[in-house]
């Protein structure tokens, strides 16, 4: 199902080529907006919208190349189909090393062209919903108590109740108060799903180093009851 929100920009610097992408698309049901240079594109602030780019690498002025590798930097996640009327085979392994969707030369074949399109679409959905996950995880994280993380990070890394009790100078029956406070807070159903948890948010830029801070190394996973 094809997102309202979602566009497909595309960017060449032939008028013939831009016009015939945009009909193909939209016979396709897909929203379209055309651009005639990556100058024309970033000027329109759309750079930070849903969707993906059909781009052609050379055209006069900032590139393809250039144009994705900005926006890399930048943290914009728009994936890409380059197109290219002077296809050779190292600027084909340049761009799919650089994470493109695709590579095409003209003159391509219609279905290529929408196959690539598709799943372009489909992964900057997956994209967004696991940066969507990952910014619930950190919200749940952000409400526990000094103490909760540090039992939170000890039973993640798979230290029994007894051990994490010694480490904090605390009681084993405090320790199971405070991680049965951390897996309702973190909505996890069990050590496992705790665990599984603990590792999204160790990928998590913004909670990494608050998360990674004081880990012990993995042991032998406490099966018991919180």
């Amino acid at each position: 199902m094809i997102a309202p929100e979602e566009f497909v920009f595309v960017i060449d610097d032939d008028p013939s080529m831009r016009a015939a992408l945009s009909s193909l698309l939209r016979s396709r049901g897909r929203r379209v907006e055309t651009f005639a240079s990556v100058a024309e594109f970033l000027g329109s602030g759309r750079a930070g919208a849903q969707g993906c780019l059909v781009l052609d690498v050379r055209m006069p002025g900032t590139d393809g190349f250039e144009l994705y590798d900005t926006m890399q930097a930048e943290g914009r996640e728009l994936p890409v189909v380059f197109i290219t009327g002077f296809g050779d085979v190292e600027t084909g392994v340049r761009a799919m090393k650089s994470g493109a969707v695709d590579f095409l030369s003209k003159p391509f074949d219609e279905t290529a062209l929408l196959q690539a399109v598709d799943t372009a679409m489909a992964r900057g959905a997956h994209a967004r919903d696991q940066r969507e996950g990952q910014r619930v995880l950190t919200a749940h994280y952000a409400t526990l108590s000094a103490r909760e993380r540090e039992v939170f990070r000890r039973v993640a890394a798979g230290l029994p109740n007894k051990r994490i009790a010694a480490e904090l100078g605390v009681s084993e029956k405090t320790v199971k108060v405070h991680r049965a406070h951390a897996m309702a807070k973190m909505h996890a159903r069990s050590l496992a799903d705790l665990v599984r948890t603990a590792e999204r948010l160790a990928d998590a830029s913004d909670t990494a180093r608050a998360f990674s801070d004081g880990t012990p190394h993995s042991g032998e996973l406490d099966s018991g009851a919180p």
